[in-house]
């Protein structure tokens, strides 16, 4: 057998690890809309951003209400001092950013659907587009980029 030095070793693994990587991508391919997934989440991420966790989700958390068949669904996130309240519903989103401050909301669904949401000086906001499918909301408030986890509408 003969004396392979650590550069052909290098190279023989590079080989190898291309060749299965294109017998991969023949046997099994990563599907369109994976890939597209993975493109819009990437090109949406806020690597400055603070991410605001879900500490309220009605469709988990709430008890049920006797006679109400349909009720809203009513999320809270939080980040640091930083509280967001979300109502969703058929007509859209109305919410309310606490401590009320100054703050511009962008309602994220994929790479070409945020949609600027205006908020008023009291926290307050309204979106009479439903989200369709897995929605974020970005919240700029100064300096500062937040942005909520992603759930199902």
């Amino acid at each position: 057998m003969p004396h392979e030095d650590a550069g052909d070793g290098a190279f023989g693994d590079l080989l190898l690890e291309e060749e299965l990587r294109q017998a991969a991508a023949v046997l099994d391919p990563v599907p369109d809309a994976l890939r597209q997934l993975a493109l819009e989440a990437f090109a949406l991420h806020d690597l400055d951003a603070e991410i605001a966790e879900l500490a309220f989700d009605s469709l988990v958390d709430a008890l049920p209400v006797r006679g109400v068949t349909d009720p809203p669904r009513m999320l809270t996130f939080r980040a640091g001092e930083v509280t967001v309240d979300v109502e969703v519903t058929e007509d859209g989103l109305i919410g309310q950013v606490l401590p009320p401050a100054s703050a511009r909301i962008e309602v994220l669904g994929g790479p070409q659907t945020a949609r600027p949401v205006t908020v008023d000086p009291l926290g307050r906001f309204a979106s009479d587009t439903p989200p369709a499918g897995p929605f974020a909301l970005r919240l700029r408030t100064g300096a500062e980029v937040i942005v909520t986890e992603w759930l199902r509408a």
